[in-house]
């Protein structure tokens, strides 16, 4: 998996190791999860899905999996999720892996589909719009959305922020841990500054995937040491 914009060459300790991070692990979710991220109702609907799905206490490469099984079940906007049935629901969710909270999400999705047509006429599109920048507004009518918590709001957040230009750079908290465990600065904006060309979705992306898997963090570190990365 590779990002855009990583830094090349020699270096400090910190450029190498965000370096191999950026190489290595900077795609962003929705990538990984198959939607090609545009400034249009159906893959920011997706991404949507996809952020409640990673909110749950369930392996990622699951819920991955699961955003795709639901696309391919055709429930890939509103009105799609909306229409189908309760069963259809759980059973696309089942194929993808998402078991555990099944039958839950499936009433969820649901009912999240049923508030994004009522409201916002199928387009998440309009809640930006409603929110005028205000990100706090915006955080605001996310949460609205069954399903989606203040978790789950910093996954979409950090994903829309390459569409959605007034959201960037957006580097929560669990993208500052990951910042944490590789020994980088837990700065945004010295973190930013690092990170160079890096976008801001890609690098929130990298590090949160070390976060969430020690084994990135051990890999980089390496790489860090050896004075190269994977890429090189």
């Amino acid at each position: 998996m590779s990002g855009k914009g990583g830094k090349g060459g020699k270096g400090g300790k910190a450029e190498r190791v965000l370096e191999a991070l950026v190489s290595d692990h900077g795609g962003t979710f929705a990538e990984e999860a198959g939607i090609r991220l545009r400034n249009t109702p159906q893959p920011l609907y997706r991404t949507l899905v996809m952020a409640c799905l990673l909110s749950a206490r369930i392996r990622g490469s699951v819920a991955l999996a699961t955003t795709r099984a639901l696309y391919e079940a055709g429930l890939r906007d509103p009105r799609r999720m909306a229409g189908a049935s309760w069963q259809e629901r759980v059973d696309a969710l089942g194929r993808g892996g998402y078991r555990r909270y099944d039958e839950r999400t499936a009433t969820q999705l649901g009912d999240g589909a049923e508030l994004l047509l009522d409201r916002w006429g199928g387009d998440p599109r309009r809640m930006r719009k409603a929110a005028d920048g205000d990100l706090d507004e915006l955080r605001s009518l996310l949460r609205e959305v069954p399903g989606l918590g203040p978790a789950g709001v910093d996954i979409f957040l950090r994903e829309v922020q390459q569409v959605w230009p007034e959201v960037a750079p957006h580097l929560d908290e669990k993208a500052l841990e990951g910042a944490a465990r590789l020994g980088l600065p837990k700065k945004p904006d010295r973190l930013l500054k690092l990170a160079g060309h890096t976008e801001p979705a890609v690098l929130s992306a990298a590090l949160v995937r070390a976060a969430l898997d020690k084994s990135v963090v051990d890999d980089c570190l390496r790489q860090a040491r050896e004075g190269r990365s994977k890429a090189a």
